[in-house]
């Protein structure tokens, strides 16, 4: 697998640019991989971003928006708001989870 060095850390990457570890995520390479698709993240990214870390972990699986919106509380409207486009592979990026199923 790939390995880059973000914020001076190693981590290894799949063949989209996911990280590959859980627990090689922490917040400030979540800023640098948000900054890396420009988005400069909020309050409310950090919220949405800590669910879905917790729902991964009980989970085991990413988070689809339908998922999102009804376990989590976050509407599509919303989440394609804080992550344009393509908010479940944003969102799961940024969150250092893989990409979520379906997500081309």
């Amino acid at each position: 697998m790939p390995v880059a060095i973000i914020c001076g850390h190693a981590v290894e990457l799949d063949k989209d640019g996911f990280l590959t570890d859980y627990e090689e995520w922490n917040e400030i390479l979540a800023k640098q991989l948000a900054a890396n698709i420009g988005i400069d993240l909020t309050d409310r990214h950090w919220e949405l971003i800590r669910w879905l870390r917790a729902d991964y972990r009980r989970l085991g699986v990413s988070s689809t928006t339908r998922h999102t919106q009804s376990a989590g509380g976050f509407s599509i409207k919303e989440q394609l708001e804080l992550f344009p486009k393509t908010p479940a592979k944003k969102m799961a990026y940024v969150a250092g989870l893989p990409k979520p199923q379906g997500c081309v």
